[in-house]
């Protein structure tokens, strides 16, 4: 969420071209909204797969406070910037437009911003988890555990919300009138934000603490795990499925950080214009509108990498939510429940079954003596004696089976 963007989500009072109004509706309108609607969804559903037992971990846990954040982000996106673009270009949602987003704004923007810093200390927490499975395994058993995870979740909320402290007094809401009908309009408070506060602050503290210090630490760390990674696939007929399974992992948390590196590419880049050249940032307003939609972007897109590469993730998920048609459908396709196609009538069939039946098992009773006379015939030699029976040999006994019936005691059971 790009510094220059505090107020630009509600009403200022500076007015907006035509040009700028119908990229605004497009980018965040649009774009914006339909994105956090399926980025609500995506991390949802991960939250509820995270949680179950059998994906109890540390890694997991900072997963599922990744997607925390990831949603309190979006929400905030879509409160400043998704819907208050609405009104600018079509005249609908003009009580939100002005009275309700330039309320919200001093809370939300630095709610959004804490998010944002959550996120990105949450992905670097992951890394270097899983730096240490990957590169020092021997390690991680007492360092990667879900209770350090839960510690490590808090710690960075409340790192994410001092540190944006200050921007709860940033901006403030004042009353104007139009057309007689007193709106609201948000503007930056000049008493707070002295040029030692934007020049210390809100540029210095914010390019080291959210793009250099993480990037480069992100940077470092993902190049020794594909280093390793690659170590690890040259040897892979002999690890064992423990490693297997920890190389699946860091192999998915590569393409997340991967991802973010690519949304927050842009953002790093307004931000430095921001710092060095404000006035031609102003001429790039359509460049500000784009990072904020990226860094929703990169808020919304985790639940599909973790469906494509995370296959514990898939297995579970697919368990949850598409078992029970799996389950319908074997049962459809089974033959104890074709149907049968006579026309007669429910009765009738049960009579025709019923004769059927005793039919057949009369007959295959018949047959069964008779085949048992043969058999008793042939093993007996015939004496006058007493004859006493001793047990077939294997040989005779593993020929004789191959000959009889299968029983359902020898077929496989199946799989639920």
């Amino acid at each position: 969420m790009s510094n220059a963007s505090a107020a630009e989500g509600c009403t200022s009072d500076e007015p907006e071209e035509e040009g700028g109004r119908l990229v605004r509706f497009v980018v965040h309108g649009v774009l914006l909204n339909g994105i956090a609607a399926g980025g609500l969804l995506g991390n949802a559903l991960s939250m509820v797969v995270l949680t179950r037992p059998q994906m109890r971990s540390s890694i997991n846990c900072l997963l599922v406070g990744l997607a925390a954040c990831d949603t309190l982000l979006i929400v905030t996106s879509v409160l400043l910037f998704g819907l208050s673009a609405v009104f600018p270009y079509t005249g609908r949602l003009r009580h939100y437009y002005y009275h309700v987003c330039p309320r919200l704004t001093p809370y939300a923007y630095p709610l959004g911003n804490a998010a944002q810093t959550m996120s990105v200390y949450l992905t670097l927490i992951v890394t270097l988890e899983r730096w240490v499975a990957v590169c020092h395994p021997f390690r991680a058993k007492a360092l990667c555990t879900s209770a350090r995870a839960r510690w490590y979740v808090l710690g960075t909320a409340a790192f994410a919300l001092a540190y944006n402290a200050p921007k709860f007094f940033e901006v403030k809401v004042v009353e104007r009138r139009l057309d007689g009908e007193p709106v609201y309009c948000v503007t930056a408070d000049e008493r707070f934000r002295t040029d030692a506060y934007v020049l210390v602050y809100i540029h210095s503290m914010y390019m080291v603490v959210m793009y250099l210090v993480p990037f480069s630490a992100l940077a470092a760390l993902n190049a020794c795990i594909v280093r390793q990674v690659r170590r690890a696939q040259a040897e892979r007929a002999r690890l064992s499925r423990v490693q297997r399974r920890e190389l699946g992992l860091a192999t998915m948390l590569l393409v997340v950080v991967l991802v973010f590196f690519l949304c927050n590419l842009l953002p790093l880049v307004t931000n430095a214009i921001e710092v060095f050249n404000s006035n031609l940032l102003e001429r790039l307003d359509s460049l500000v509108k784009t990072s904020n939609l990226l860094v929703t972007i990169n808020s919304s897109v985790n639940f599909v990498i973790y469906v494509i590469f995370g296959e514990k993730f898939k297995r579970v998920f697919v368990k949850m939510f598409c078992g029970g048609c799996a389950r319908r459908r074997r049962a459809r396709d089974s033959p104890d429940h074709t149907r049968d196609d006579s026309l007669a009538s429910c009765g009738e069939r049960m009579s025709l079954r019923l004769a059927r039946d005793g039919t057949t098992r009369r007959s295959e009773g018949r047959a069964g003596a008779r085949a048992e006379g043969r058999a008793s015939r042939l093993c007996r030699a015939p004496s006058p004696a007493p004859t006493v029976y001793y047990p077939a040999p294997l040989t005779e006994l593993s020929s004789a089976s191959t000959c009889a019936e299968p029983r359902w005691n020898g077929h496989a059971r199946p799989h639920v």
